[in-house]
């Protein structure tokens, strides 16, 4: 479903050699339908210039993108994201705090579809988005016009994960989507986006700081450093990785610097 091949991006190069920074270097990956693929990183390793370059937010230096099996490497990103569902990190992104939940599910399912000159909104819409917010367990389907900014930061993230998924992306992109939330709101989220992408059989990426949350979810795992893919581990394997064994992978490179947010559930 997506191939990367020798992908790579440097930022900063119209500045001195030693002000450059290689984000990602001459990475290839590919990932089958379906994968559900967890990503760790230190900061700097390349983990969101990865997805960006796959969302086309990020133009790469060479290398190419597929998704598919067609390549979308220059593709402008507003046109990628037919193929596309992204959840950012701040539950501020991705909604019009303005317009009501409805108003930004309609623009949601309508992102891949045909453009033209019709009535945007009809009971039958209506009722389709009031039975995909009763499967959030939130109550939001009776607040179907209130403004999607007053919610609160859970509440409008596991929307913004729903909207990301309402027209089956072929592609879903997570970059830290639970990371400006509390644990427990976290906790909510995260359960959620597992029951989404497993019942939808979705192939997705999941940026995480957390260890113990890249090892329950997903079955594959991906350590970036330096722009470089240093692990790739997937099913029986992924399943017998433990946090204790990730800590020594992260204590033998000695540019990483564990962090609470790596480390702590």
């Amino acid at each position: 479903m997506l191939k990367v091949v020798n992908l790579t991006k440097v930022f900063n190069k119209d500045l001195n050699p030693e002000d450059h920074k290689t984000a990602l270097d001459n990475i290839s990956l590919e990932v089958e339908p379906g994968d559900f693929v967890t990503v760790i990183g230190g900061n700097g390793s390349g983990k969101t210039t990865l997805l960006n370059a796959i969302a086309g937010t990020v133009v790469p230096d060479s290398g190419q993108v597929f998704i598919d099996g067609e390549d979308v490497t220059h593709l402008k990103d507003y046109k990628r994201s037919k193929y596309i569902g992204i959840v950012f990190q701040d539950p501020l992104s991705g909604t019009a705090a303005n317009m009501s939940l409805e108003e930004n599910l309609s623009l949601a399912y309508r992102r891949a579809k045909k453009k033209g000159l019709k009535w945007g909104f009809n009971k039958n819409a209506a009722e389709f988005f009031k039975e995909r917010l009763a499967t959030l367990n939130l109550g939001l389907e009776e607040r179907l016009h209130h403004k999607i900014g007053l919610l609160s930061g859970g509440q409008r993230q596991a929307v913004t994960l729903l909207m990301a998924t309402l027209d089956k992306p072929k592609i879903l992109l997570l970059d830290e989507h639970t990371a400006a939330l509390d644990p427990k709101t976290a906790k909510i989220v995260l359960e959620l986006t597992n029951e989404i992408v497993t019942k939808n059989n979705l192939t997705t990426l999941m940026i995480t700081h957390n260890m113990r949350d890249a090892l329950k979810y997903g079955n594959r795992l991906l350590m970036l450093n330096n722009g470089r893919i240093v692990l790739d581990v997937s099913g029986e394997e992924k399943r017998k990785l433990t946090l204790e064994d990730l800590l020594k992978r992260f204590g033998a490179l000695d540019d990483i610097e564990l962090t609470d947010k790596m480390l702590l559930a």
